[in-house]
């Protein structure tokens, strides 16, 4: 959890599962408790990426998705300078756009669900076999 409203939901959450793994990021240093000791199912972020460097910010999300959190959630304020392109290239998808002052988005991302499984991208194809003892390559 990273930012004030996912701790909130957190901690609650957390008091009801006592036997759940549970971990909060500093909203101001939210990099040095990464990489996770431990894969996560859920992360919640608001409010962090708008105070980190667009490199910062893109390194929190990496760590999270490239060391095992399932699913992640990133409500962004649409003037935080960060566009929908950098979130697609990260893996996630725009969810909702959340009306208000300020104007919100909520981004996805689902290990499950983000990477769809292609026809082609099968080893049935990777080594043509019919063209085996055919042509030389």
């Amino acid at each position: 959890m990273c930012g004030t409203l996912p701790v909130r939901l957190g901690r609650a959450w957390h008091e009801q599962h006592p036997d759940r793994h549970y971990t909060e990021l500093l909203l101001s240093a939210p990099n040095n408790g990464l990489p996770p000791a431990d894969t996560h199912d859920l992360a919640l972020i608001e409010g962090a990426l708008e105070q980190l460097s667009h490199e910062e910010g893109t390194l929190m999300l990496g760590q999270l998705r490239n060391f095992g959190t399932h699913r992640i959630a990133v409500i962004m304020t649409n003037e935080s300078g960060w566009q929908l392109g950098d979130f697609l290239g990260l893996g996630f998808q725009r969810q909702a756009y959340l009306q208000g002052i300020p104007a919100r988005t909520l981004y996805t991302y689902n290990i499950d669900s983000y990477n769809r499984r292609r026809d082609w991208n099968n080893p049935q194809y990777w080594a043509n076999p019919e063209m085996w003892d055919k042509e030389r390559w």
